[in-house]
Formats: C-alpha cells, structure tokens, sequence
C-alpha cells in the first residue's frame, strides 16, 4: 500500500513539474525573448492579418511570385511531404507536369528544384534567389511593366535575398510573402 501511496506522489508531483510548472516557463519565456515567433510571426498589411512570414501560402496569380509546391496544399494542420521516392512514376509525373506548366509560363528552360519539388514540410515560405529570378520576366510581362520598372523587379527581388543565419547556416533565400507585400506596396 505504501508503494502506491509513493507512485500516486511521483505521478502528481511529476505532473506538477513537467505538465504545468515547466510549460508555464517556457511560455513565459518564449513570450518574453521570442515574442513574435511565439504569436506566429503574423504579417499585416494596413492592420489585416494576411499571413504569417514562418508558413508558405498557395500564391497563383500570375502577377504574383510563387512558393514552393506543397505535397499538403498548404495546410498547416495536414502538413508533411508526399512520401514518394525517387523511383515513383506519381512524383515523377507531377514534376513533369509542373515543370511543362512553368517552362511555358517562364519562358525559361532552366527551372529550380525548389519550384519543381515541394519540401519536407509542405510549408516552407522561402524559395532560392534563383527561383525568384526565374519568374521576374513573366511577372513584368503579366503586370505590363515598362524595361525601366522590371529592373525595379529585379532590384526588389535583390533587396528581399535573406542572406544564411549568422552568414553560414543554410542558404540565400527569399521569403515569397513578404517579396509579394513588397511588390504590391511599389504598385510596379
């Protein structure tokens, strides 16, 4: 009887500890040092909530930059990659496909892996500077933009590359929401 007594004991002290106390802390503290990546790093423009800057958004307006393919359409509560290997006739034909889709609409035979494959996650809001700069001339063509203003674009797409964290971890990347905010807000 007194063995259960005691294991009763671990089972509420451990509770308290780990299931309140320790949670409560690392809220508190993830409000207090990490503030915006704990409120989800939401993104307004002119007050409205129109994304967050940490999750891809599906963007196919032809005016507009695109996001890496998502294997969950974008949802954040489904999110994760399809599963298929590199032998999978599937994933090979859903590449073919969005790779005739783009080479058309680019114009370009040189498309980037990161606009043919989604990622790991299904969420990622960044895509390579070299995707970006793939899609300049279609979206200056689709926003009849003068010579003058799609160097604009490309100076905006140039202005947007996130350098690696601490200048060595990951890649150059630009994050498709906040470059498609920015190119709304210059009205090019």
């Amino acid at each position: 009887m007194k063995s259960l007594f005691s294991g009763l004991r671990m089972v509420v002290v451990m509770t308290l500890l780990a299931g309140l106390l320790y949670t409560t802390a690392m809220t508190l503290l993830a409000n207090t040092v990490f503030y915006e990546q704990s409120t989800g790093s939401i993104v307004r423009v002119q007050g409205k909530a129109v994304g967050s800057r940490l999750l891809a958004q599906q963007c196919t307006g032809a005016q507009y930059f695109r996001a890496r393919p998502s294997a969950g359409n974008y949802a954040t509560v489904a999110s994760g990659a399809s599963n298929l290997g590199p032998a999978s006739e599937a994933l090979k034909s859903a590449v073919q496909q969005r790779r005739d889709t783009l080479e058309h609409l680019y114009g370009s035979a040189h498309i980037p892996g990161d606009l043919l494959f989604a990622s790991g996650s299904g969420l990622d809001p960044h895509i390579s500077p070299e995707a970006a700069r793939v899609q300049i001339q279609s979206i200056a063509r689709t926003r009849r933009l003068t010579p003058g203003q799609a160097i604009a674009l490309a100076r905006l797409v140039e202005q947007h590359v996130e350098q690696p964290q601490f200048g060595f971890l990951g890649q150059p990347r630009v994050n498709v929401l906040l470059l498609n905010i920015a190119l709304d807000s210059t009205q090019l």
